[in-house]
């Protein structure tokens, strides 16, 4: 859903609220606060409401409860001008749509109206559930929200011909592309088995023709009726979020990774940038990444610290990976050899987490489907090949305290590993058919946390037992694509389409959906365990911000 915010200014109210509860941490005091109403509902919970200042890179969110109230606690809110939007589908803001924030609290009731542009509101998933088709066509063009919307493609007026020429094209873009910097693949993958040009086509004809039939080719309104989700309600409302800009659009955090003095990291998933964000003050530090291969696509995707929380980097179509080191500012590369450093290479993630153990780091290959290690003093890499060709898509790869190493096996259903020591190859498979495991954790109880990305569930694989648990994400279409469990022993998730994020106490089996304040490409998600709460971290991959997420219970 596209949050609304309109350009009139309207005084806000003042009036003599006393200091309110707010959260766990008893009373404070509240420097903006009103109550959502709609001519419809009446008093309406489950509205986001985002406050920012102008000139600031930080935006601010509370949700609305039950009672259509909401409250932006002081600590947040410092005096000055400050726009309003909102989120709620089906509605736009008519106003107050700005706000004075003095010393005291100031109080703005919001009045919601019906939106004219439901479809320009719509999350990927409710495009998805909204459109006509079977599994099979819907499960055909879910690419196609790795680089844009579905709304992009579904206003389009292209027929069958014209889409099909797309869609080929479409096919030449890696996954780090999107609208604002195009890349082109220079060549294909190998080790996944030969895929004939005239299947190819035949894909492509059938996915454009099922685009065809959805967007507005042959009418100027769309044939079937959309489908929302519900508002957040309950405790999915007890939540702040604080959203940073980053510097410049193009910016792509897939991975954003929080260390022990509270500096937010990123990495830009289709440029050569690590970023450093000072969360108290939303001051931005960007570093250039060595670029190693002039003619290949830029970007990283992995970015996970060391023992020493210095930050390691997949360097993906570079065909190497990189170390940040924090004391001196300097970064260190290692390509692959020659021999294995074709323009297919694709090195996505890497695992230091445990290289004081052997001084080993692992990392994977999606350009040929291979687990990889390096030795970083004698820069030779070793090779493992779990699969025989054609060879599923081997996608994270996560080390445990003994530096063996686990990898999800997002073209089936597999969690594999290998052993240190020995090299050995064992294959855990998940007990939902192709649940296309995607990327995760490893907790202290040595619990492998991880989304099954296909499967629309989060899972977990006791590497103690070798036994699986699974929980099935509330809403059809979510599609987790990460997992990371915090230091309660809940696990934490993000929907990908649904930009929601997922908190589940697996002892009850319950969730909590928090939607988050506006389009949220969500990849790789974080937990900062420091804090009491804990605070929630991810990337708005499409959207050049950082967001961070603190629930009030």
């Amino acid at each position: 859903m596209r949050p609304v915010s309109v350009a009139v200014t309207v005084a806000a109210l003042w009036l003599p609220f006393a200091p309110a509860p707010a959260s766990a941490e008893g009373s404070r005091p509240i420097a903006l606060a009103g109550q959502v109403t709609s001519a419809e509902e009446g008093a309406m919970e489950g509205v986001l409401i985002s406050a920012k200042r102008a000139e600031s890179s930080m935006a601010f969110t509370v949700v609305s409860d039950a009672q259509g109230r909401y409250q932006f606690p002081s600590a947040k809110l410092s005096p000055g001008q400050y726009t309003l939007r909102i989120r709620a589908v089906g509605y736009d803001l008519e106003g107050p749509t700005s706000v004075e924030i003095g010393a005291g609290t100031a109080a703005a009731d919001l009045r919601l109206r019906k939106t004219a542009d439901l479809a320009a509101q719509l999350s990927n998933a409710e495009w998805l559930a909204s459109l006509p088709g079977t599994d099979q066509q819907k499960a055909s063009i879910r690419n196609c929200n790795h680089c844009h919307t579905f709304e992009r493609v579904l206003r389009s007026r292209a027929g069958a011909d014209a889409m099909t020429k797309i869609v080929e094209r479409m096919t030449t873009y890696p996954q780090l592309s999107f609208p604002l910097m195009p890349q082109k693949l220079v060549a294909a993958r190998i080790g996944g088995g030969e895929d004939p040009l005239e299947h190819r086509m035949e894909v492509w004809r059938a996915q454009a023709g099922y685009l065809s039939s959805v967007n507005l080719s042959s009418s100027d309104s769309w044939k079937f009726p959309f489908q929302t989700h519900a508002r957040p309600k309950g405790r999915a409302t007890q939540v702040i979020y604080t959203e940073y800009d980053l510097p410049q659009r193009t910016r792509q955090p897939h991975d954003v990774v929080v260390d022990s003095q509270g500096m937010a990291w990123y990495a830009s998933f289709g440029e050569q940038i690590l970023g450093k964000v000072d969360t108290r003050t939303g001051k931005v530090t960007e570093y250039q990444i060595p670029r190693l291969k002039a003619n290949l696509p830029t970007g990283i995707l992995a970015l996970r610290f060391d023992e020493d929380e210095n930050l390691w980097m997949g360097m993906q179509f570079q065909g190497g990976v990189a170390k940040f080191d924090k004391r001196t500012e300097k970064f260190q590369t290692w390509s692959l050899p020659p021999e294995l450093n074709g323009d297919y290479v694709q090195i996505n993630q890497v695992s230091p987490e445990h290289s004081r153990t052997d001084g080993k780091v692992w990392l994977q290959d999606a350009g040929t489907y291979t687990v990889l290690r390096l030795d970083p003093l004698s820069g030779k890499f070793e090779v493992f090949s779990p699969y025989a060709i054609p060879r599923p898509n081997i996608y994270d790869v996560i080390s445990d305290p003994q530096n063996n190493v686990y990898f999800t096996g997002f073209g089936r259903e597999d969690i594999g590993k290998i052993d240190a020591k020995t090299g050995k190859i064992s294959i855990y498979k998940t007990p939902t058919a192709n649940s296309a495991p995607r990327r995760g954790m490893l907790d202290p109880r040595g619990r492998l946390w991880f989304g099954e990305n296909r499967g629309d569930r989060i899972g977990m694989f006791d590497t103690g037992t070798q036994q699986f648990k699974e929980w099935i994400a509330p809403t059809r279409g979510t599609w987790p694509y990460d997992v990371t469990a915090d230091k309660n022993g809940e696990a934490w998730s993000g929907g990908e389409y649904t930009d929601t994020v997922l908190r589940l106490n697996p002892k009850t089996g319950q969730f909590v959906e928090y939607l988050l304040p506006r389009f949220t490409n969500i990849r790789r998600v974080f937990v900062d365990n420091t804090t009491t709460p804990v605070t929630f971290w991810l990337g708005n991959n499409h959207g050049a911000s950082i967001v961070k997420l603190e629930p009030l219970d």
